[in-house]
């Protein structure tokens, strides 16, 4: 045992970890270094790619001022919508803290675009729950829906075996078929994240189809685990949240649209007013926390990357079906771990719960949550409230009994989040080691 071995485990006792599961979780920790040191390697080529970015867009510490009222010539917000333009590879971006979170990033995408009349497909399967209200896919559609403008829409599933439906995308692609929906990472879904290289393929088959449709790809919580972003596949449009990963932790609020100049006007005409667009906006005093946050982006993913491949390798050792498995590439930082029970997803959050330095004291149990369609549990012991970067974990309570894990700041306390978890299912019965 090493020097610091044993007050590390001494640690991880006096917490409420018995001796079996820590040594159970060292063991699966030991067997990933090799995989590790891929990660480390692909967030250094993330990091260049964004210090550079700074450094040739020549952030300054004027960048960190704050601008109140319409946030006129506010040269931070300027400048940080240059980083991100340069970083995803895309014409212009739209970077602000009035989006409040990804789904509000995608509202304003799908709304500056389409037009009554005008069809949206999503040949990747269903759309994350809380679009389906955006789109008007439920049965009680709240106001200002995209159906309630006269907006058509069309689904094609995935295959069994995950791939795409070519042929029902051929189908489906039609006159008014404006813009094709892409979400990359699987939502409430245990299906396979796509890669960026996916992503490519189907963006070249609709086009080789429909040259002038619309390609927009959800590249939430894919951010930076790969060296290439949608943009630089054929993504006209790219949209996310900066409480997922790039904003390593640090933004408090804000979501991002780069992608195609004229598309990103209309999306800033949308989010302030026809006229105005990214010329208003005041930052409020978050521009430091903004690109500093993105600045860390990289470190911080490969974090949660970590914990999640730690996750995957923990909970199929003892039986349970993982998605991506124990082995995959990686595309996103969300791990799906399917326990089959009501008991199992609640006891699992329950110690993600437990292992968070904010509110560990506290219970979490399912409830109605605005936009979704059954009860959902989330455990967020979180510095900025629903930060999914931040160490995490959801899911519907409905079968399969899936939970969703997510994040963390640091690989450290990734690992003590996935130990505490396995610690709840121990105790409660639900697995033997």
């Amino acid at each position: 045992m090493s020097t610091t071995e044993q007050p590390l485990k001494d640690w991880y006792l006096s917490a409420g970890i018995s001796e079996p599961v820590y040594d159970f979780c060292r063991q699966i920790q030991d067997g990933l270094q090799e995989r590790f040191r891929q990660i480390d390697a692909m967030a250094e080529v993330n990091q260049m790619k964004v210090l550079r970015a700074m450094q040739n867009n020549r952030v300054s510490a004027a960048c960190f001022e704050s601008s109140t009222g319409y946030g006129y010539d506010d040269l931070g917000r300027e400048t940080l919508e240059a980083v991100y333009a340069e970083i995803f590879q895309a014409e212009s971006a739209l970077v602000r803290p009035q989006i409040t979170c990804g789904t509000h990033a995608l509202t304003v995408a799908l709304s500056a675009i389409l037009r009554p009349g005008d069809e949206l497909l999503s040949p990747v399967g269903k759309p994350y729950d809380t679009l389906e209200g955006v789109i008007g896919l439920k049965p009680d559609n709240p106001p200002g829906s995209l159906k309630e403008f006269g907006v058509n829409y069309a689904q094609v599933d995935l295959l069994s075996d995950g791939s795409f439906d070519f042929e029902g995308i051929r189908a489906a692609l039609k006159e008014n078929t404006k813009l094709v929906t892409i979400q990359r990472s699987k939502g409430y879904d245990p299906r396979p994240t796509l890669s960026v290289e996916r992503i490519g393929e189907l963006i070249a088959f609709v086009k080789s189809i429909k040259p002038d449709v619309i390609c927009m790809v959800d590249n939430c919580y894919g951010e930076f685990v790969e060296e290439r972003e949608p943009i630089q596949v054929g993504a006209d449009l790219c949209v996310g949240s900066l409480i997922k990963n790039p904003g390593g932790g640090l933004a408090p609020i804000g979501g991002y649209i780069v992608g195609r100049q004229d598309l990103i006007d209309l999306c800033a005409y949308r989010l302030t007013a026809p006229g105005l667009g990214k010329e208003v906006g005041a930052t409020l005093g978050v521009n430091r926390s903004f690109l500093q946050g993105l600045f860390l982006a990289p470190t911080v993913t490969a974090g949660a990357l970590k914990g999640a491949i730690f996750a995957a390798n923990v909970y199929e050792k003892l039986g349970f079906s993982v998605v991506p498995d124990s082995t995959e590439p990686r595309h996103d930082i969300i791990q799906a771990v399917t326990l089959g029970s009501a008991e199992g997803v609640i006891a699992f959050c329950k110690g993600i719960q437990a292992g968070s330095p904010v509110d560990s004291h506290v219970a979490p149990e399912p409830y109605a949550m605005p936009g979704y369609h059954s009860d959902v549990i989330m455990a967020a012991g979180a510095f900025v409230q629903g930060s999914s970067i931040e160490l995490s974990a959801d899911g519907p309570i409905e079968p399969p009994y899936a939970v969703y894990f997510q994040g963390g700041l640091t690989w450290y306390h990734a690992r003590f989040g996935i130990t505490m978890s396995l610690q709840y299912m121990l105790d409660a019965g639900l697995v033997t080691l």
